[in-house]
């Protein structure tokens, strides 16, 4: 089956400042593949490429005829004064079949009555999961993330992660997800792209995590952001410096 979207030669600039030069990248079915990279290094600038948001200055992408995307973006600010309930969000900027809409929001965990609930006031799980079930009313081959667990305690990072997981496996679309939290997605990854302005190196999460280039952006060792995707099945941490959001991915076999 071929790719469902390529990339070949990628830059982008603003004004004269080069965020991304050279970067190729390919995306099968079903396949889940996570951005990493440090602050600047382009990661949301080539998630916006990829979903044709913004136009690359050099570089050619091709996708899928009829490619549905699903986005769910980094920040989405809600003015607290606007009254602006779950359900109506569904709405923008086309009227959602209601019954698509409910099932959306169950689908991504949430209880009867949040429908009904401002944006303003729902929780930051609650916000990202109404944003991840407006993202699957477009029936997506992709579902795009961009950093989506940033500002999420540990528990509700993990539990978005596994609903990611489970949404993969159940509907099928392929993942491609930029992320800030390195160990906490990497178990579930089918490929890592180490991206800082370009790309780094790319592979199955054990080969980027012994890569020379990872670990000259990420350290290594204990230190290492990567020192956690081997512990899936081993809960004796002690590793003080890393958060340990792998105590909740216990259930992920190693790749």
């Amino acid at each position: 089956m071929s790719d469902l979207i390529t990339a070949r030669g990628l830059a982008k600039r603003y004004g004269g400042r080069r965020v991304l030069d050279h970067v190729d990248f390919r995306l099968a079915p079903g396949e889940i593949v996570t951005i990493v990279g440090p602050n600047g290094s382009g990661k949301s600038t080539l998630l916006r490429l990829l979903a044709g948001a913004e136009t690359a200055s050099a570089g050619s992408i091709s996708r899928m005829p009829g490619l549905r995307l699903g986005y769910v973006p980094q920040k989405l600010h809600v003015d607290p004064t606007l009254p602006l309930t779950a359900r109506r969000f569904l709405d923008l900027p086309h009227r959602a079949d209601p019954a698509a809409a409910r099932a959306a929001l169950l689908r991504v965990g949430l209880e009867d009555g949040v429908e009904k609930t401002q944006m303003s006031d729902l929780s930051g799980g609650q916000f990202q999961r109404v944003l991840l079930a407006r993202a699957l009313l477009q029936d997506p081959h992709v579902l795009m993330l961009d950093e989506a667990t940033q500002g999420l305690d540990q528990p509700g990072s993990a539990a978005f992660y596994r609903l990611i997981e489970d949404l993969r496996r159940d509907l099928g679309c392929a993942v491609l997800m930029v992320s800030h939290e390195l160990h906490v997605v990497m178990s579930a990854s089918d490929r890592v792209i180490c991206l800082n302005g370009h790309v780094c190196c790319e592979g199955a999460p054990e080969h980027v995590s012994s890569a020379p280039e990872y670990r000259a952006l990420f350290g290594s060792g204990t230190q290492g952001a990567l020192a956690l995707y081997r512990h899936d099945h081993d809960h004796h941490h002690d590793h003080a410096h890393d958060h340990d959001h792998a105590h909740d991915h216990g259930h992920h076999g190693a790749h």
